[in-house]
């Protein structure tokens, strides 16, 4: 993964009409990039971790997954198949972390991204 996969993921998530089209074009643009085959973002619910966006074809075998927190709470998983920059990914985690909270169970709880 680049620094350029990481710069149109931000203007992704600047540009998206909503959290679901900006996290649908990470891992778009994450599963697009060289020596990835994959890419998912799964979600904290009350039942456990469950897969939201994916993109391109699952090798779990290659798997790297980190974690997406928000105020240090975990609110999902970044899971990459393929070869990719874990720090890049960390970064991805982090800017994506407002987006994944949109889809993470919040029990009700009131939030400002």
């Amino acid at each position: 993964m680049t620094a350029d996969a990481l710069s149109s993921i931000e203007t992704a998530l600047a540009e998206a009409g909503d959290a679901d089209d900006g996290l649908r074009e990470t891992v778009r643009v994450l599963a697009a990039q060289p020596e990835v085959v994959w890419a998912g973002i799964a979600f904290v619910e009350s039942a456990g971790l469950v897969l939201g966006p994916a993109s391109g074809a699952p090798d779990e075998k290659r798997r790297t997954v980190v974690p997406v927190s928000y105020n240090e709470e975990v609110v999902g998983e970044l899971r990459v198949d393929g070869r990719a920059d874990p720090v890049l990914l960390a970064a991805v985690a982090e800017r994506i972390s407002a987006h994944v909270l949109l889809g993470w169970d919040t029990a009700g709880e009131a939030w400002e991204p």
